[in-house]
């Protein structure tokens, strides 16, 4: 009869581990990839001070808004927390449309009561200008309790209100107004664009939203990195602002006053990042992508090597690029 030859126990056991072993590496680099790139749950986060707040993209959005136009002020952080407070019970962050009697907005702003027509109080500028007209009228409130802060414009019905919000308001004050550097990021899905020929400013058209947005937002800021009839050279091969898809925001003299600056701008465009097709933004030694999001704010080392330049390492001015 013919023999049938038996694999040793041991060879087996090394045949089952090695097997094993490479299961592991590949679910290892599957995990690995998927950390990377998947994005389960949209949401932006902002942790200062041992604080965290979560929320949303359309809040971060709205939360970012409310904190430049305190910076474009140059009111204090404070400011902005009352404002943030605030707008977490009136509205929940959210831009609505309804409300109580003819309240709508952020802050549930009412018409009638002088406040703006329906359409002004519905522009998320507007509608935090008008907050802070009213809050530095009122005497000490950088002292103040924030919930009575907050009651003392808001005149709501719920005066306590405001104080279960107060943590929240202060994480997200403190990294939109700068002074939590990449303490504020947002994890956000990609979707397709369809290619855009640059305008005779040299930026195509999403490039150029994103440019008046954050104008808009911050004031007059000195900008560069496009021309109208392209640029050509003094940026690394295959750079987007060859294509007109980039944008550099400058915050110089390299100083503590210019560096919260350029972080609560940074920190506004990756609130906006989904909304504008932000691709890239590149501030002060450090990176957030939006094909990387879910990884938030990364280390950046320049092309060659060089991190003692302020240039090279953007801390002197940010870069974003859109896509």
């Amino acid at each position: 009869m013919p023999t049938t030859r038996r694999r040793s126990p041991a060879r087996t056991f090394v045949a089952v581990t090695a097997s094993l072993v490479l299961l592991a590496a590949l679910a290892l680099v599957v995990v690995r990839l998927a950390a990377d790139r998947i994005v389960l749950q949209e949401a932006c986060t902002a942790t200062a001070g041992g604080a965290k707040a979560r929320v949303s993209v359309e809040q971060a959005e709205n939360a970012a808004t409310i904190a430049a136009v305190a910076a474009r002020r140059g009111l204090p952080a404070r400011a902005a927390t009352i404002a943030l407070a605030t707008a977490l019970q009136e509205s929940g962050l959210r831009n609505l449309d309804y409300g109580d009697r003819d309240s709508l907005g952020l802050f549930q702003q009412r018409p009638s009561q002088g406040w703006g027509t329906a359409a002004q109080v519905r522009d998320p500028v507007y509608a935090a200008g008008k907050f802070y007209d009213a809050l530095v009228k009122i005497d000490g409130y950088t002292t103040m309790d924030i919930n009575d802060a907050a009651q003392k414009v808001q005149r709501s019905g719920y005066p306590e209100a405001y104080n279960k919000h107060e943590i929240r308001a202060r994480a997200l004050a403190s990294t939109l107004m700068g002074y939590s550097p990449s303490a504020f990021t947002c994890a956000i899905r990609l979707d397709g664009v369809e290619d855009e020929v640059p305008n005779s400013r040299g930026l195509t058209a999403r490039a150029q939203t994103a440019l008046n947005e954050v104008q808009e937002a911050f004031g007059d800021l000195e900008t560069g990195g496009y021309a109208a009839d392209g640029v050509r050279s003094g940026h690394m091969e295959g750079s987007a602002h060859y294509d007109g898809r980039a944008i550099d925001v400058f915050f110089r003299p390299v100083n503590a006053t210019k560096r919260r600056d350029g972080w609560a701008t940074a920190h506004w465009l990756v609130a906006h990042a989904e909304d504008l097709k932000i691709a890239t933004v590149i501030y002060d030694g450090r990176i957030w992508t939006a094909r990387r999001s879910v990884q938030g704010w990364r280390e950046y080392t320049p092309p060659g090597g060089d991190t003692g330049n302020d240039t090279l390492m953007h801390r002197d001015h940010i870069h974003l690029d859109v896509r």
